[in-house]
């Protein structure tokens, strides 16, 4: 009998290894494509592997991932080929409540496996009237930081609800979500300055920029500069190129839309904004952390936690800009929401990336990337170049505040 129980022994050891290697797999791809960067991604399936007793190596693209499992002579190797997605905290949250229960045991990885499939097909938490209603806000309240007046607010959030709906589109067509940016700022930019014949002289850069915000990509500048930095140079490399060539075509479409109008309507009208008072921001402060909890689709048992999280970014930034400059300023803000959301990831045992990413929304430098563009497609090319090295100096200062906060107070034991 003692061989036939080894053979058991040895076919359940099989089935168990194949399970583990599933779940991986899967986790790998879902992670990947609800906004995991290359470093972070690694980290986790490495963790991950080493808990289920597997041996593994990774290698994360923003379209791709290689993984290897077996020692290095007898390994067995994998592609999978991904698409670049939204993030989606709400289920890099339940993601996380699987990854703890397989990794301490309360779920075998061929159940976990199961979990992360029903995951990956729940719909979404927020209808599509309310996403529409979320970009509108988040450019209303964009336009306020910027700053707006009572009628740059009104036109963003205007078109910020246009672009939500042709976000819609862009979901249901697969060759309108390829050009869905440049044909956005189109509209944008021609909206604006079409607006200024009917009510009058606005500040049309303001209007179009807040409504734009949502699409500048500012946030995978940021992760591009945070790959680079932990010496992920194919992935930073990869991504820093994707979100240069999506800041162009924004700008492009911006020209072209801006142009149309003045060649066929006339020279819109222009007027600086009208100064509001100091409590307006403190409630679009308190507005947008919602805007971006619904873009982001976070649960709403994380609102409370977002909005704090939100607020102690701006402030941390805002002190830190006053006692030593924008850029160092921007190093204190991350630093701070860095700190702040591995600390409530800890008391909470939840993904520190539910805090962490609304409130780096809040500080990236994407609105100034956007700025140099027009500069150098208005043929202010030393303006444009200050204002791209300015972006770019942000963009470290941010990475610099998030590594710190991370070394100070490490992440958590499942997804960080």
């Amino acid at each position: 009998m003692e061989p036939e129980n080894a053979y058991e022994t040895e076919l359940k050891f099989q089935q168990y290894e194949d399970d583990a290697i599933g779940f991986v797999l899967r986790l790998a791809r879902a992670l990947h494509t609800y906004g995991y960067s290359a470093d972070r991604l690694e980290a986790v399936l490495v963790k991950t592997s080493v808990r289920l007793g597997l041996v593994s190596q990774f290698f994360s693209t923003p379209t791709s991932i290689f993984v290897a499992f077996g020692e290095q002579d007898r390994q067995h190797t994998f592609l999978i080929r991904v698409e670049p997605g939204e993030v989606n905290l709400g289920k890099l949250a339940d993601l996380d409540v699987v990854t703890g229960k397989v990794l301490s045991g309360d779920l075998s990885p061929a159940k976990g496996s199961s979990r992360i499939d029903a995951i990956i097909a729940t719909p979404h938490e927020y209808s599509s009237a309310l996403r529409v209603l979320a970009f509108g806000v988040a450019s209303a309240t964009s336009s306020r930081f910027l700053g707006g007046g009572w009628k740059e607010i009104l036109i963003s959030a205007g078109i910020g609800l246009m672009i939500g709906l042709l976000s819609l589109l862009a979901g249901r067509s697969q060759s309108f979500g390829r050009v869905f940016e440049p044909v956005a700022a189109f509209a944008a930019s021609a909206a604006a300055a079409a607006l200024t014949f009917t009510v009058g002289p606005f500040a049309i850069s303001n209007a179009t920029l807040a409504g734009l915000i949502v699409l500048i990509p500012g946030l995978t500048l940021t992760t591009a500069m945070s790959e680079l930095s932990t010496r992920n140079l194919v992935s930073g490399t990869a991504r820093l190129s994707g979100a240069l060539v999506l800041f162009m075509t924004i700008g492009f479409g911006v020209a072209l839309g801006a142009q149309i109008v003045s060649s066929t309507i006339g020279a819109p009208h222009i007027a600086n904004p009208t100064v509001l008072p100091i409590w307006t921001e403190t409630v679009a402060l308190a507005i947008a952390p919602f805007a971006f909890m619904v873009l982001l689709r976070a649960h709403l048992i994380d609102a409370g936690w977002i909005v704090f999280a939100g607020a102690l970014a701006v402030v941390g930034s805002r002190l830190g800009t006053r006692a030593l400059g924008p850029e160092l300023g921007l190093f204190v803000g991350a630093l701070t929401i860095g700190l702040a959301s591995n600390l409530i990831a800890r008391y909470r045992d939840r993904p520190a990336a539910i805090t962490l990413v609304p409130g780096l929304i809040l500080l990236v430098p994407g609105s100034i990337g956007f700025r140099s563009l027009a500069s150098l497609l208005d043929k202010q090319v030393i303006s444009g170049i200050d204002t791209a090295f300015k972006m770019t100096l942000m963009a470290v200062a941010l990475v610099a505040g998030m590594l710190i906060a991370n070394t100070v107070v490490p992440s958590r034991r499942t997804l960080g």
